[in-house]
């Protein structure tokens, strides 16, 4: 399959997932700056979810612009990504409502865990179905920088578990950031900037 008609569909759901998200964030009580403050998980919660689908969308934005077609396999791996990203908003909404539930983090920690893991398969689906493209053999996306967002998700649940009810929630925060840093360094070593 060419990947135009996939990458529209593609951009077209997350474009619905973020504003989804950003419409599940409620007004402030009143209009001073405590009301807006009194919403910062929220905002922190918004923020970790914005910055995993726009991660995504340019990280699929990049690797699309190196191929031309994907085959079956890639394109049921980003069907099931699809499904778990349009769950975000509703784990974001319960973890920011519920910053110090176990279960909210737990759930929270889920999403995140599994949309890396089927952003690395479907990557590397797409890698295998263009055998022959040398612009994606020179990207380095078996490094294993790549796992460094997961190893620290892990790290978030041992301390949630461990007593420290937020840990998954400011390791999700810190692997994004850290996600996001080693896709630029990735693709900065590609382009040679």
């Amino acid at each position: 399959m060419e990947t135009n008609r996939f990458e529209t569909f593609f951009d077209a759901i997350i474009a619905i997932v973020i504003t989804v998200l950003v419409l599940k964030i409620p007004q402030p009580a009143s209009p001073t700056l405590s009301a807006v403050l009194d919403l910062h998980t929220m905002y922190i919660a918004y923020l970790i979810s914005f910055l995993i689908l726009y991660n995504l969308w340019y990280a699929n934005h990049n690797l699309f612009g190196l191929v031309e077609t994907i085959d079956n396999t890639t394109l049921w791996i980003y069907g099931m990504m699809t499904f778990v990203i349009s769950l975000i908003p509703y784990f974001t909404i319960w973890l920011a409502n519920n910053p110090n539930s176990i279960a909210a983090e737990t759930m929270f920690g889920v999403i995140f865990i599994v949309t890396h893991i089927l952003n690395t398969l479907a990557t590397k689906a797409v890698y295998r179905s263009n055998p022959y493209n040398t612009n994606l053999r020179e990207i380095n996306h078996d490094s294993y920088y790549m796992n460094l967002p997961l190893i620290l998700i892990i790290i978030g649940f041992i301390l949630t578990y461990s007593g420290y009810a937020q840990g998954i929630y400011y390791a999700c925060l810190i692997s994004i950031v850290l996600w996001v840093l080693i896709g630029r360094l990735i693709r900065r070593g590609h382009d040679g900037n």
